[in-house]
């Protein structure tokens, strides 16, 4: 790709942030909106997790096709193919006459998803070239999700108790039609030197693992044992294949040298720790601010504002702590007070008093205002610039297996709390193993952040690029020298 000038490079990583806009302001809105679909298409809990995990499930399944894929025949044209499937979708969504329909639209939508982010997230690594712009462009990269975080649930607010809750997919048509015109204007084309061939059997391992451990989990409460247990047994089956089939392809889907890097291992369970715990507590908050103080869709949004103005706030800053000191204090950060925002809700029921709730959504907005920089910074800066595509969508999907993990094990824990009773007398209680689950997650992002951020994380980081290096050239670097 040709050196671009300073202003085409901060039009494209506008016009990439706009993707991430769509898709993030996507998951905000509609978590705010989850009480009105759940009345109007009659849903259950398992329901209102579907809506949410069909999505996130797709997406996890496919981003790592999408990023060798447009490694392969070029970031460009898979970019713009996902901008027409996920605004294609979100129009197709707003027709859904019913749950099914609705949760089978979500999934053209997550097709479309999959094609951006980590493509965008490639796209910005190989415009930006400079490891401290790039740090700075990754930071303005966490703050749109700062932006769709604060702007969600008032946008959705809005929209649902003005025009109803199909009117938060309409948002998603002018951002993504703008988006599409830009990108065939703007955005140069680029791909990988050395074209990497699919793996259709290793993408197929990896929707039978995700897709199977998602039903088992979120069907668990509902379903008879023999069941749960026969899809669990399917994802363990289809993780053992992948742990053995995919060492031995020469261009694997997911290349498991990656993990041998400790930061780039860390900061992928940091990222599944940290999106379960995002999307654990906006279903836990959702529902306890409209179900049970009984508010509506705006008023609901305007108490999570606080959660998101902190994480808007804090994310650009996390950026610039990234690119002067590295990913270390940001980690530190984000793991404090997300373990923090977990026990005041956990230990002291922050929800059933104004100052301990609003005091729990700042710990926590801090905290994932915190955490998205270090986690993408780490993925792809010690990677060879040509598997960016692969490596950054290694990260996007551990982000969406992190949410979908999230919704699927505190909304059954929830489930299983709350049974047949009413959701005034029992939520709080019912609600409090999935508290401590976020908790955990916190404390995950501490732990993990201080173990693998420092000297020795960097060497083994260092010695996994030169060896991925070595034998995507062909030979050791002591011949090349």
């Amino acid at each position: 790709m040709p050196e671009l000038t300073h202003r085409r490079r901060m039009l494209v990583l506008a016009i990439c942030c706009m993707s991430l806009l769509i898709v993030s302001l996507d998951n905000t809105v509609l978590n705010v909106a989850l009480p009105s679909m759940q009345k109007d298409l009659h849903a259950s809990v398992a329901g209102l997790q579907w809506t949410i995990d069909a999505y996130t499930l797709v997406l996890a399944s496919l981003l790592m096709l999408a990023g060798s894929t447009a490694d392969r025949i070029g970031r460009k044209k898979i970019f713009k193919a996902g901008l027409v499937l996920f605004t294609v979708g979100s129009v197709l969504c707003s027709l859904a006459p019913n749950l099914e329909s609705l949760v089978a639209f979500r999934m053209v939508q997550a097709v479309g998803g999959s094609m951006l982010n980590p493509v965008a997230m490639s796209i910005i690594t190989n415009t930006f070239t400079d490891p401290r712009e790039r740090a700075r462009a990754i930071g303005v990269w966490g703050g749109v999700v700062g932006i769709s975080m604060a702007a969600g649930p008032i946008v959705g607010g809005l929209l649902v108790d003005s025009v109803g809750w199909r009117s938060i997919f309409w948002i998603n048509l002018p951002v993504g039609l703008a988006a599409l015109l830009l990108t065939l204007r703007y955005v140069p084309e680029s791909r990988a030197p050395k074209a990497r061939r699919p793996d259709p059997f290793g993408q197929f391992l990896v929707i039978a693992l995700l897709g199977s451990l998602t039903y088992a989990i979120i069907e668990a409460p509902s379903s008879p044992a023999l069941r749960t247990l026969a899809f669990a047994a399917i994802a363990l089956a289809a993780l053992a294949g992948l742990l053995r089939y995919e060492p031995r392809r020469t261009e694997p889907l997911i290349d498991l040298r990656f993990f041998r890097s400790a930061p780039f291992s860390g900061a992928t369970v940091i990222a599944i720790s940290a999106f379960a715990a995002l999307s654990g507590f906006l279903f836990l908050s959702t529902l306890y601010l409209q179900n049970v103080r009984g508010l509506d869709a705006l008023h609901a949004g305007l108490w999570m504002l606080p959660m998101a103005v902190m994480c808007f706030v804090c994310a650009p800053l996390s950026g610039r702590l990234v690119g002067s000191r590295g990913p270390r204090l940001s980690l530190l950060i984000a793991g404090v007070a997300t373990t923090a925002s977990g026990v005041l809700f956990a230990g002291f029921e922050a929800e059933t008093s104004n100052v301990t709730l609003v005091l729990g959504y700042v710990l926590f907005g801090v905290g994932f205002g915190f955490v998205n920089a270090p986690i993408t910074n780490t993925a792809v800066s010690g990677m060879p610039r040509s598997q960016a595509g692969v490596a950054a969508a290694v990260a996007s999907t551990s982000r969406q297996i992190g949410g979908t993990l999230g919704v699927a094990v505190i909304g059954a824990v929830l489930a299983s709390g709350v049974g047949s009773s009413p959701y005034r007398d029992v939520f709080v209680s019912a609600a409090r193993p999935g508290w401590w689950i976020i908790t955990a997650c916190g404390l995950a992002v501490l732990v993990l952040g201080a173990l693998t951020s420092g000297k020795w994380a960097r060497r083994t980081a260092e010695h996994t690029a030169e060896r991925l290096q070595e034998r995507e050239i062909g030979q050791p670097a002591a011949s090349r020298a």
